[in-house]
């Protein structure tokens, strides 16, 4: 499968007649994607004979639904609080690939399993990531129409490691701090987290690096974090998926006890684990193995 696999993502980054789209010339589309469509990429570690833990890259994509408040399914319950009666941003439709992968090698297997999903036909798409910046310049390259989105969680755990720094851990200080923070940046206003971070000495060398780049993580992601204007365009802030297929995909059949894996066989064994998590184990059998009988 992983040959397989090769063969789509070197025929997708070949460059083809002007008239013709990408998808057109070699992949037909499998569970496209419509309205909104989101791509997230991660990485998780397994373990490698002779080699050590390796990271292995995987990307998820899927179909995006926005239900409001007062939709008759139950998933759409409301949601109080801060964030107050809102529409349920929900994901499903998913779709996987994972590899033991730079970040360039990885970039092509990323944008083949776009075009399978005609995610590059999309008007509207965006990506969920944690702000790593391969994850950043990898998809920026390969669908730079979509709205890059810095998880939300990965943004709290910054803003919180900065109170818990300045304040101490637990703190009503601490708290008090970090939920003026996430107010604000609830509401888009990024520049006023900012300012809030650039008014601290947060350059002393005891502190955590975390806090002591929080002002120019932010402060270089702003684009990446308007929330207020991400949620009124349906879009997931949220990395859940793919860290979901970390978890689900990939670390129950790979990171069992022993004595780890061959790179060859981890790397046959993820590509299978990608498919079959994708729902189309039969139909890229058939492809795989009507190749094999009549090779080109």
């Amino acid at each position: 499968m992983r040959n397989q696999q090769e063969t789509e993502a070197t025929r997708a980054e070949q460059v083809g007649p002007f008239e013709e789209l990408p998808h057109e010339r070699w992949l037909a589309l499998e569970q496209p994607l419509v309205g909104i469509g989101n791509v997230s990429s991660d990485g998780t570690m397994v373990l490698i004979r002779e080699e050590g833990w390796k990271e292995v890259k995987v990307v998820a994509f899927s179909q995006v639904e926005s239900l409001p408040p007062h939709h008759p399914d139950r998933r759409a319950k409301q949601r109080e609080g801060l964030r107050g009666e809102q529409a349920v941003v929900r994901l499903h439709q998913h779709s996987y690939c994972a590899g033991l992968w730079d970040a360039d090698t990885f970039g092509r297997y990323q944008y083949a399993e776009g075009l399978r999903r005609g995610f590059d036909l999309l008007d509207s798409s965006c990506s969920v990531n944690d702000g790593a910046r391969w994850i950043a310049r990898i998809t920026d390259t390969n669908f730079p129409a979509t709205q890059q989105i810095i998880d939300w969680t990965h943004s709290m755990e910054h803003l919180w490691a900065v109170g818990n720094t300045l304040f101490g851990e637990t703190t009503p200080e601490a708290a008090q701090w970090v939920k003026q923070r996430e107010a604000e940046l609830w509401d888009g206003r990024v520049e006023a987290v900012v300012a809030a971070l650039q008014a601290r000495d947060l350059t002393t060398d005891s502190y955590p690096e975390i806090v002591r780049q929080a002002p120019n993580y932010f402060e270089e992601r702003m684009t990446n974090m308007r929330y207020a204007d991400f949620r009124d365009a349906g879009y997931p802030i949220g990395s859940g998926t793919v860290e979901s297929a970390a978890r689900n995909v990939v670390q129950p059949r790979m990171r069992r006890p022993g004595r780890g894996w061959a790179r060859e066989n981890a790397d046959a064994m993820l590509a299978a684990l990608g498919e079959f998590h994708s729902g189309r184990w039969h139909t890229t059998w058939k492809r795989v193995s009507a190749a094999a009988e009549f090779p080109q």
